[in-house]
């Protein structure tokens, strides 16, 4: 049976109490680790066992809407293998996405050609109810440094065609890259025209670094985007995110976008996570509001679990209970090594309580750190092992210092890297040890675009520059944005190290080569309305071997 969404949704969803009930006898830290804790939450966010993930077959041939409402998505490609994403839901505004409980055989194939005229390879991949029916398919025995295009098929209904294409050969000297970088895409703020114009470009991937759904609620309208009444089902996504099912929800609903679609489909994605995915500005366990921390870990779980259906990721980003390794490593030849981090679930409080605060003892404590232990560590290792030119860090938050005013004392983001000193300067100290030259570091969260010289020493303006910042703004998050912010005058006199600043909304293009990597600040002039043309608002060099940025 499946739920009636014409109706006012009622109270708002919860998780179940025996499931609040078993977290609350776990306790914080034992909920973390413990068999019987984990065990609780994989019922939780119902990860399939042995007799369910062997449930009775769907017959296709039932089938009678579109399954592939939601398009198709392509990430993480290795110089061997990519790997495949699709989500079964012939009503993507329902629960149940408007299929049964039961598993459901996909076909998928991947060809030289649009036409499928030199397919390479092709199998069955299942569907599964208890992965609200999502498809992760890892394509393997790919040649290096290809394009290729794939689909899906379920039934007698075949998915729209995806373009993917594989890395380089591991020790090749790839000439040039060119990427995207995109983040914050909040639904009801904006339209996704930057993401319209994204598909269009010539890209080898695409890099998401967060926020690629909100929490907060969406009215039936839409909020900035104004859609007649009745577009939405009444009252379906018009609360905060807090289950399983709230976020599988939203999704469906980010993913109705067709401008989003169509960049998935043009475009090989690797995505990272910040906040909103889960709940604004959370700290590994610490929830951003007073509630208990066993049941913010209920949620973190459901939360972490939908991203992961929703994403295209591989096997070894499977989620387990409220934990996701997310942080991981992609190389392009010899020419790029990308170490892409996940600033949220193991960070430290934020000092202060937050906010834009004067930095003191709290924050600056050297214990404190903004990736954890284990991260910070695998991080340094790889850079010691790395021989790319470019060492690219894809994250969250702002890395250079961002004082608010030129005159002292100034306030800093206790959210951002400012916030975390110690552990920035850990970081910096160990691309020092490690010998790298060609430092990138690329940011979201912030919904400007900036452009940074990452400095030794941020307390003195003539310390050696040792790397770059491309931070990329918000495809539609604050709305429609200016060119010059309020704070403008004062972040760019207090920010010596800081080359560029524009508060409209758009993205980032970066094309690395052998010998000096280029920035493309892209920019739509509104959001909330349709057809906004995109500009380059301003370009960069950087050279390697000379870190700065110096216009183009």
């Amino acid at each position: 049976m499946t739920q009636d969404l014409t109706a006012p949704h009622a109270a708002r969803s919860s998780h179940a109490p025996e499931l609040r009930a078993v977290a609350r006898h776990i306790g914080r830290r034992r909920f973390l680790t413990a068999t019987g804790a984990a065990a609780a939450l994989a019922f939780a966010v119902g990860v399939p066992g042995a007799g369910t993930a062997a449930a009775a077959e769907l017959d296709t041939a039932r089938l009678t809407d579109d399954p592939f409402t939601l398009g198709v998505a392509s990430g993480d490609p290795y110089p061997d293998s990519v790997l495949l994403w699709t989500r079964l839901a012939p009503v993507p505004y329902q629960a149940d996405g408007g299929l049964p409980a039961r598993r459901v055989t996909v076909e998928w194939e991947i060809a030289l050609d649009a036409r499928f005229r030199s397919v390479v390879r092709r199998g069955k991949a299942d569907a599964h109810p208890e992965f609200h029916h999502t498809v992760h398919v890892e394509v393997g025995g790919l040649a290096p440094g290809r394009v290729y295009h794939y689909r899906f098929r379920a039934g007698r209904f075949v998915s729209p065609v995806g373009r993917t294409r594989t890395a380089p050969a591991p020790r090749s000297r790839a000439a040039e890259l060119t990427f995207g970088v995109v983040s914050c895409q909040r639904y009801d703020q904006g339209y996704y025209t930057a993401y319209r114009h994204l598909a269009q470009e010539d890209l080898d991937v695409v890099f998401h670094l967060g926020d690629y759904l909100y929490e907060y609620a969406v009215n039936d309208v839409a909020g900035a985007r104004a859609y007649p009444a009745g577009t939405l089902p009444s009252g379906l996504f018009n609360r905060e995110t807090v289950t399983l099912e709230d976020y599988r929800l939203r999704y469906a609903l980010y993913k109705s976008d067709p401008d989003l679609r169509a960049a998935h489909a043009a475009h090989p994605f690797v995505v990272t996570w910040d906040d909103h995915e889960t709940e604004n500005n959370y700290a590994d366990d610490t929830p951003e509001n007073s509630v208990p921390p066993e049941e913010f870990l209920l949620r973190r779980a459901a939360a972490y679990r939908a991203y992961w259906e929703n994403m295209p990721l591989r096997r070894p980003q499977r989620p387990e209970g409220p934990d996701l390794k997310l942080y991981r490593r992609l190389h392009w030849g010899r020419l790029a090594q990308f170490d892409v981090l996940d600033t949220r679930q193991y960070r430290s409080n934020q000092a202060y309580g937050d906010g834009w605060q004067y930095p003191g003892p709290e924050s600056e404590n050297p214990s404190r750190t903004l990736t954890g232990a284990a991260q910070e560590r695998w991080l340094l290792d790889g850079w010691r092992r790395s021989d790319a030119v470019w060492n690219v860090v894809p994250q969250q938050v702002t890395f250079s210092q961002r004082l608010d005013r030129p005159t002292p004392p100034a306030k800093v983001s206790m959210d951002s890297w400012d916030g975390y000193p110690a552990s920035r300067e850990r970081v910096l100290a160990g691309a020092q040890a490690a010998g790298v030259e060609n430092l990138m570091v690329l940011t979201g969260d912030v919904h400007v675009h900036y452009g940074f010289d990452i400095k030794r020493d941020f307390a003195d303006p003539g310390s050696k520059t040792v790397g770059t910042e491309i931070v990329t703004t918000s495809v539609t998050s604050g709305g429609n944005g200016s060119e010059k912010p309020a704070n403008w005058d004062n972040l760019t006199a207090a920010n010596p190290h800081m080359r560029f600043y524009s508060g409209l909304r758009g993205y980032t293009t970066v094309t690395l080569g052998r010998e000096r990597a280029r920035a493309d600040f892209k920019t739509v002039s509104h959001v909330t309305t349709q057809g906004a043309p995109l500009t380059t608002a301003a370009s960069f060099v950087t050279e390697a071997g000379d870190p700065g940025l110096k216009p183009a």
